[in-house]
């Protein structure tokens, strides 16, 4: 008997893709089967980076394998920065209370749209404050969201989802607080003030707390929120969060100021132990470095900030929050674990500098794109000199090390501020985040993906950004 049930024929009926959806599909489709893991993707980098100093700059084997092994540790107090600021924000993330908010922002969507642009509002906000809170809170609530939509019976992509939690990291980061480019610039007797590049300490002011950037922030949230919304698949085509990751549905309760109890009941504790847990003694020391955290501010104004003002205040934020040593400590050991393979990664992106920097390579590379440029195309060139480069050294200060000296003479050259230059050249080293997975290790580790799962879109996302980057750069005045 045939079936003559309109539902049924729907259901059968392949859906109707926009453009957009189109092309989304036909990159995840092809990115999910030939994407490789971070590590081979860090590895296969280093061939391409040795090949290219061999080919452009006719260097042996030897001078390239000696440039690798020589920078190979370049990076340790710049790597050691970086985990910081993963890792305190990764702890503050976790505390119950914000967990709480996380949990009640996801109850808020009542559809697969709204979830993944909440999620991507969401990351681009928090990674404006700082790119290690953005990432890990990004990364929590693409987890969160996805379990409650798995709940209420929400039809979501579970990859797109996760690309919405690491917009932050794509997109709006370097025009915030973290901005790595920027604290270095904004510390007194940095690397390009020694060498005289610059003959000056460039304050907070010029580079984020400034119309430019500021507009350019707001301006990505409505458009990338904007592609996060067209890139949804129909409901058919959804795959949730259990299509990826196992549920125990009995262990999924949220957490509570409670759950870091001591094995010991109080009075089992000895004295060393109530000492370790004492909120008093922890609770003085966030206090006291709350407290020097703001003077800095009061007595120097926002130009005070830099990169370890910005982690001595997530650190003592974190001790606040949990005021026990005891349960601080633990709580910082379980973040650094999400962080592991990105200091796997940093010393051979460091050895890729040594590559590019011993053999010459990033000044053939720096000094052709910035011959090219001019007043009004200098901005661009900026962006796409950072994003090509963060391919092979996805590391905002590590980058900035390279090319920051000679591309802020030739900005000086060209009559461009320093804040403009900056704020050009971090969205570069920003945007190219969505093709190297380096940084969005600590996501895959929370949100159960691997890189080739959530990749698809991410690099479908990052080729609609190209007009609208181009376009704002070459347009908006600073």
């Amino acid at each position: 008997m045939k079936d003559n049930d309109p539902a049924a024929e729907q259901r059968d009926e392949a859906p109707t893709l926009t453009p957009v959806q189109k092309l989304g599909e036909a990159i995840a489709d092809r990115v999910e089967r030939w994407m490789p893991s971070p590590f081979l993707f860090a590895i296969l980098l280093t061939y391409v980076a040795a090949l290219a100093a061999f080919l452009s700059e006719g260097s042996g084997p030897v001078q390239i394998v000696r440039s690798w092994y020589g920078g190979f540790w370049a990076l340790l107090q710049f790597a050691m920065q970086m985990v910081l600021i993963l890792v305190t924000a990764n702890v503050v993330a976790y505390h119950p209370r914000v967990r709480a908010g996380i949990l009640w922002l996801t109850r808020l969507p009542k559809n697969g749209r709204q979830a993944v642009v909440l999620v991507g509002i969401g990351s681009m906000l928090t990674g404006w404050i700082s790119w290690g809170l953005g990432l890990i809170f990004g990364a929590i609530l693409v987890r969160e969201m996805g379990k409650h939509a798995d709940k209420s019976g929400i039809r979501l992509h579970y990859p797109l989802l996760a690309v919405a939690g690491y917009m932050g990291m794509s997109l709006t980061w370097g025009w915030g607080l973290s901005s790595s480019a920027g604290l270095l610039q904004a510390t007194e007797n940095n690397a390009l003030m020694q060498m005289g590049f610059v003959d000056r300490v460039i304050p907070a002011t010029e580079w984020v707390f400034h119309p430019y950037p500021l507009v350019l922030t707001a301006l990505s949230l409505a458009y990338g929120s904007l592609l996060l919304y067209l890139l949804c698949p129909p409901d058919q085509n959804c795959r949730g969060i259990r299509h990826y990751v196992e549920l125990d549905d009995n262990s999924e309760s949220p957490a509570s100021d409670n759950d870091a109890a001591a094995p010991n009941t109080p009075q089992q504790r000895s004295l060393a132990d109530r000492i370790d847990n004492s909120v008093v003694l922890g609770g003085i020391l966030a206090v006291t470095g709350m407290l020097l955290f703001a003077s800095v501010f009061l007595t120097e104004g926002l130009g005070a900030l830099n990169l370890n003002v910005l982690n001595f205040g997530f650190l003592m934020i974190g001790l606040l929050l949990y005021a026990s040593p005891a349960r601080y400590t633990g709580e910082f050991h379980e973040a650094v674990k999400g962080s592991s393979g990105v200091i796997l990664l940093f010393p051979f992106y460091a050895g890729i500098i040594g590559i590019m920097t011993g053999t010459g390579l990033v000044d053939t590379m720096t000094e052709s794109l910035l011959s090219i440029a001019t007043p009004a195309t200098f901005p661009m060139i900026a962006w796409i000199t950072g994003g090509i480069l963060n391919l092979f050294v996805p590391s905002a200060g590590g980058e900035w090390a390279i090319i920051g000296g000679p591309m802020m003479v030739a900005g000086t050259e060209l009559g461009i501020p320093h804040g403009q230059t900056i704020a050009a050249y971090a969205v570069g080293d920003a945007h190219t985040n969505l093709l190297n997975p380096f940084w969005a290790i600590p996501l895959l580790a929370i949100t159960g993906l691997r890189a080739r799962d959530m990749f698809g879109y991410a690099i479908t996302m990052m080729l609609l950004l190209v007009p609208y980057l181009a376009i704002v750069l070459l347009l908006l005045p600073y």
